[in-house]
């Protein structure tokens, strides 16, 4: 059976449908339908046939853009469309592509484009959930342990090598891995700086602090930068804007552990099983986004009746104290980052 998989949301909603991707490609060939800025992430995937780009925001806005979008899914001979992401723009691609047995969630906004609907389960991850979509009508098949699946090329790794030999980097010297950014303003933890100074303090003259992101995390790569510094430490690896996902990808697989606020690096990580510490305020691991990878912790408030105060964290916090993020400090973060690396008991919670 040719499936077509469409998924056009952020970032990590891709990373998390790699393992509905590999289960489908059991059955045959698998196309996917991304975006311009997700297509990249699966390159080299072997469960992957063909990725078709749909640039909803760009040449492909309006009627136009989706017609020519669903020529190219009715081309592949897709017999299944599974809908990932469960916009009504999404369920009209696959219905104007003729595909016959048309999959999502019942909860989706295009449900009613679709010939299969799969009971929407809160309490999964998002991994599960998606995986689900793949059970045969009438089956509810538990899923096993998940972990995404990405496949850094031999160039991407080259590339963090040579980033690394920049830097001086030797190939026992640790890294510790931060990622700072997030499109929402309040999932920016806002001690990234005080933590890596805090490490740099603890963690021996050998370790190295890394920061992932894109070229918009500059300021914050520059802020940690100077903090450590400031505390003595050996210049930070600022990789924000150098490097493609799925070479950072590569790098994190190089890295000790990973430091993260919720977004798109915790998803990288797991896909590469790198220990990581996901910091959670306006958002909860409860909505099926929490990390994958073996050797994980959490850090989040849990005393706060205000959490979660939105589906992917406002701009500003609604009462303007911004607790969940402010109560997590630096310190205590550290104690955490030490433990997952030493494989030590923690209390990442408060």
């Amino acid at each position: 059976m040719v499936s077509c998989v469409l998924q056009t949301a952020f970032l990590g909603d891709m990373i998390l449908t790699t393992p509905l991707i590999t289960r489908l490609a059991e059955d045959g060939p698998v196309h996917v339908v991304a975006t311009p800025a997700n297509a990249g992430i699966l390159l080299n995937h072997p469960a992957v046939a063909s990725v078709i780009v749909f640039d909803k925001r760009g040449r492909d806005r309006g009627v136009g853009g989706m017609r020519r979008v669903a020529r190219a899914v009715r081309a592949t001979g897709a017999s299944r469309a599974v809908l990932a992401q469960g916009s009504v723009r999404t369920a009209a691609i696959a219905w104007l592509a003729g595909v016959p047995e048309r999959v999502g969630f019942d909860t989706s906004p295009g449900r009613l484009l679709y010939s299969r609907r799969v009971p929407f389960d809160g309490a999964r991850h998002h991994a599960q959930r998606l995986w689900q979509l793949a059970s045969p009508p009438g089956t509810t098949h538990t899923a096993p342990p998940l972990r995404p699946s990405l496949f850094p090329s031999p160039a991407d790794v080259a590339l963090v090598d040579s980033l690394l030999r920049e830097h001086e980097v030797t190939a026992d010297t640790p890294l510790v891995a931060l990622a700072p950014g997030s499109v929402w303003a309040t999932k920016r933890w806002p001690f990234f700086d005080a933590l890596a100074a805090r490490l740099r303090e603890h963690a021996g003259a050998t370790c190295r602090v890394v920061v992932l992101g894109g070229p918009g995390d500059r300021a914050l790569a520059d802020t940690i930068a100077a903090a450590v510094a400031a505390a003595g430490g050996a210049p930070v690896i600022d990789a924000t804007g150098r490097l493609s996902l799925l070479a950072s990808a590569a790098l994190l697989a190089r890295c000790r552990v990973l430091v993260t606020n919720d977004s798109a690096p915790l998803h990288l990580a797991s896909a590469m099983n790198t220990p990581t510490v996901a910091l959670f305020g306006p958002t909860v691991p409860g909505f099926g986004f929490g990390p994958l990878a073996e050797r994980h912790r959490l850090v989040e408030h849990t005393d706060l009746p205000c959490r979660p105060c939105g589906a992917h964290g406002p701009m500003r916090c609604p009462l303007d104290h911004w607790r969940c993020m402010r109560d997590l400090d630096a310190v205590m973060v550290a104690d955490v980052v030490r433990a997952i690396v030493t494989d030590a008991p923690s209390t990442p919670v408060f």
